[in-house]
């Protein structure tokens, strides 16, 4: 009986470290094969990023604006080189415009009283700017009355007036009409995608897909153009109103100095 348990303990022990082997074999192996699919998926992973770079946002919109096609494009991207064109040189028409009126004031004051009209008169001619043109003309009718200087540079800062705000019309065009542009071309790419339904009979994703999104493009792009002109827009009409709030200051100025001159 003895003999019969430790028969039985020996085959016991052995199964249990049969299973232990093969559990252990089996385990090796399935970590085997996990490793190497992972290694695999990794390099499917590099090659395919080595294969296709990162595009950058300036390929993206090149590529968008090729995809929408040459005709209303080329038009919205001729709106937006006008445009810019005009919103640059206001820009700098307006920066050298500017003057510091304070200084101007106070070297126009000075003048008059150590030096008189004539002396006044050639501080505003070797100073560039709107309020230093006023300030001339006002100054050149000073020696008729007070009322004529007044006139006169009420005359002239309208004029300067219409200088500054020259060519803006134009800016403002270009901003209505990019992103009509864009929607004509978005309403014609509709039209031809129901055409092609019309003629198949039968509505698909696949035919129709092409000329929608085309036609999404141009409306995109116009209202792009315009809100970067709208910017640029904003901006000039901003400096503008600076520069003739100064203006209307230093006429009242420019009056009122005449006016203690001539006591």
């Amino acid at each position: 009986m003895k003999r019969l348990f430790s028969i039985l303990a020996v085959a016991g022990l052995f199964v249990c470290n049969t299973n232990t082997v093969n559990a252990q074999v089996n385990a090796n192996a399935i970590t085997s094969n996990l490793s190497a699919t992972i290694a695999t998926a990794a390099t499917m992973i590099q090659d395919a990023a080595a294969a296709e770079p990162e595009r950058g946002f300036v390929q993206v919109l090149k590529e968008k604006f090729i995809e929408g096609g040459a005709g209303f494009m080329g038009i919205v991207l001729l709106c937006l080189i006008l445009g810019l064109a005009v919103a640059i040189e206001r820009i700098i028409y307006l920066n050298l415009a500017t003057t510091n009126t304070t200084k101007l004031k106070q070297r126009v004051e000075d003048a008059l009283a150590s030096g008189g009209i004539e002396a006044a008169k050639e501080v505003c001619r070797n100073t560039k700017g709107p309020v230093a043109s006023i300030y001339y003309q006002g100054l050149d009718r000073a020696g008729e009355s007070i009322e004529s200087a007044e006139k006169a540079v009420v005359a002239y800062g309208g004029v300067q007036m219409g200088q500054l705000e020259k060519n803006v019309s134009w800016l403002s065009l270009f901003i209505a009409i990019a992103p009509m542009l864009g929607f004509m071309g978005t309403v014609i790419g509709m039209i031809a995608a129901f055409e092609k339904i019309a003629a198949v009979g039968n509505l698909s994703a696949s035919l129709i897909a092409g000329d929608i999104q085309v036609a999404l493009l141009t409306t995109v792009f116009g209202l792009i153009v315009a809100i970067i002109l709208q910017i640029f827009y904003n901006y000039i009409i901003a400096k503008i109103d600076s520069i003739v709030n100064d203006m209307e200051d230093s006429s009242i100025s420019l009056i009122d100095m005449l006016v203690d001159h001539k006591k």
